[in-house]
């Protein structure tokens, strides 16, 4: 049997932010069993483990999930095949050994100086409230039309 391969979607958080948040890849492609690089950066600067970057995974009808949080720290049940890291001057999250149940949208955060959460390109999509274990009322966006 043939596997199709699998897309990741990432989306991302609406903020005040002055500067902007960026996605490399906005969405991509893997076959099962591959591996994969998401990564973000920051239009106004790099991204640091002072930003304690962190990554989340939301599957349709679900809240999103925590993956990585501090870099590379994964929170209790998280499979090891996520990873996370800083690769040059951008958040890198890594998926090894890639399955099916990876398809999802993927979101990264950083802690900035402020105190808020903060994900790329806000001014790209529309917004809408999601809720989440780790944060009860967080304010994500969408891609609705």
């Amino acid at each position: 049997m043939a596997w199709a391969p699998l897309l990741f979607a990432l989306l991302t958080y609406c903020s005040g932010l002055r500067g902007g948040f960026m996605f490399s890849e906005p969405s991509m492609s893997v076959t099962p069993g591959g591996a994969v690089t998401l990564s973000c950066s920051l239009s106004t600067g790099a991204i640091t483990t002072s930003n304690y970057p962190g990554w989340y995974q939301q599957k349709p009808g679900s809240a999103p999930r925590q993956l990585i949080y501090s870099t590379n720290s994964r929170p209790s049940g998280i499979p090891a095949r996520f990873s996370g890291s800083i690769s040059g001057n951008n958040a890198a999250l890594t998926i090894t050994g890639v399955q099916a149940e990876d398809e999802a949208d993927y979101y990264c955060a950083v802690w900035y100086v402020s105190g808020t959460l903060t994900h790329s390109d806000p001014g790209r999509w529309g917004t809408e409230t999601k809720t989440s274990p780790v944060f009860p009322s967080l304010s994500l966006c969408s891609a609705g039309n």
